[in-house]
């Protein structure tokens, strides 16, 4: 099978105080887009292993990495971000998905882990229309209230690690709230970072199929 030609560009999405910095990367003739959500303190706007990533690309789907916390807030000191300051530059990023001339006429999904897959739920809940299916990957789901969980509407695939208990406890209360098409994946001898041999490997098939059965993809 023929490499598919991929187009990227870093990009930054305009807020009313700051930027969100990004890699938007399409292969041609592109599918859909996948928007990714960090807020680690590792490599800034995408990160150096970039396998989920490259294994969507190689199905025709777009991925945009995104930086949802600027370098001092990524370093403070503090536990966790707030929830609504994630939500809100989310938002905003998907909103500019929708009027960036590549991607404008594309189905957009969501891909978050730990306070920003929280945040991927949440937008999820308040945007049906914006987004079609959403995969998180041990997720902060104790940052989302359980009424929120209730109204989502689109596909929701959890990914949680085996052995990280209080996580695992979490995500089984929120599968129990989510009341649309869903499922809990619980990958064996995986922690809440998911490095561990083998585990990204299981994560990106999980999310590939996940994303090609059942976000509004049509295949060609």
């Amino acid at each position: 099978m023929m490499a598919l030609s991929i187009r990227t560009e870093r990009i930054r999405i305009p807020l009313e105080y700051m930027e969100i910095e990004g890699v938007l990367s399409l292969p041609e003739d592109a599918l859909g887009v996948v928007m990714f959500a960090d807020t680690g303190v590792g490599a800034r706007v995408k990160p150096g292993n970039d396998y989920l990533g490259a294994a969507l690309r190689g199905v025709r789907l777009g991925t945009l990495w995104l930086d949802l916390l600027r370098p001092e807030e990524a370093q403070a000191k503090a536990p966790r971000p707030p929830a609504a300051l994630l939500h809100a530059r989310l938002a905003a990023a998907c909103g500019w998905l929708g009027r960036h001339p590549a991607t404008e006429s594309l189905p957009v999904a969501l891909f978050g882990a730990g306070e920003a897959g929280a945040a991927a739920l949440e937008l999820a809940s308040g945007r049906p229309a914006c987004i079609c299916a959403v995969v998180t990957r041990g997720a902060s789901v104790d940052m989302v209230e359980t009424g929120t969980l209730a109204k989502i509407a689109v596909p929701t695939l959890l990914i949680v690690g085996s052995l990280d208990d209080a996580l695992l406890a979490a995500s089984r209360g929120a599968y129990a709230a989510l009341r649309c098409k869903k499922r809990l994946e619980i990958v064996p001898g995986a922690t809440r970072d998911f490095e561990e041999p083998g585990s990204p490997e299981v994560v990106a098939r999980l999310a590939r199929a996940w994303f090609l059965q059942h976000a509004r993809f049509a295949m060609a």
